[in-house]
């Protein structure tokens, strides 16, 4: 009978070969369209030997687990699963080389078109300007007329014609759109999220691990919530871990 590390390894395993299958297709792409199909994480893309690679180990790794899973071996998954805790925690560096996870719900539409800039008229009235106010400018070389004689109805006259062509005030600027509400919090950790991070906070604190370096270990553990939920998480079923570390 398959036990819970058992069916957490097979579950990581399945959800890896999906995302190999989608780098399969991807490999195809051209690079412009390979970092617009998925939001990425920085990395190197991987060439199709490496995800090929990368697909045949993880078939063979996951018929080991169903195999000791058959056999009653309740330790190997345990002891794979500290491998990947260890190896994250100690052995990892930073690399930008690896194999990041696709997602097919995360996948975007590569055959859309870009939204249409929009036609001048558009964007001078997004700016607010009005352009039927401004005026062509004068070359240099224009002959100047010279100014009538200076009697009064020829002033009169020149007032009356400064107060029509006097410049229209420009348009106020519109008022800058509103914010768009913000989108809602994102749904808490899944029920088996909150019974991994339980469990391997009871693990660590049979292993002597303080209460108070719990939350960053675990969250720094493969397909485990943000640090802020397992920091909730922990505050919210501190007897039931402390009750299953043997600890009460």
């Amino acid at each position: 009978m398959a036990t819970p590390a058992d069916q957490r390894l097979l579950e990581l395993l399945g959800r890896w070969l999906e995302s190999l299958e989608l780098h399969t297709k991807y490999s195809s792409l051209d690079d412009d369209s390979y970092w617009k199909v998925q939001p990425w994480s920085e990395h190197q893309r991987p060439t199709r030997w490496i995800v090929d690679l990368a697909k045949q180990k993880t078939v063979a790794l996951r018929a080991q687990v169903e195999q000791r899973a058959k056999a009653g071996d309740t330790q190997f998954s345990d002891a794979l699963e500290l491998m990947a805790f260890l190896a994250n925690l100690v052995g990892a560096e930073h690399i930008e080389r690896f194999i990041p996870v696709a997602e097919a719900r995360n996948e975007r539409d590569l055959t859309s078109k870009p939204p249409d800039r929009g036609s001048d008229s558009t964007i001078q009235q997004a700016t607010g300007t009005a352009t039927a106010t401004r005026e062509m400018p004068k070359f240099l070389g224009t002959k100047r007329v010279p100014p009538p004689a200076g009697t009064a109805q020829v002033a009169r006259n020149e007032r009356k014609l400064a107060a029509v062509v006097k410049p229209a005030p420009r348009a106020p600027a519109k008022v800058a759109a509103k914010k768009p509400p913000a989108q809602a919090e994102r749904a808490g950790p899944s029920d088996a999220a909150r019974d991994q991070v339980i469990a391997d906070a009871a693990r660590l604190v049979q292993w002597g691990r303080k209460w108070f370096e719990l939350p960053e270990l675990i969250a720094r553990m493969a397909d485990r919530p943000s640090l802020p939920d397992v920091r909730r998480i922990l505050k919210e079923n501190k007897v039931a871990i402390e009750k299953k570390a043997g600890n009460s």
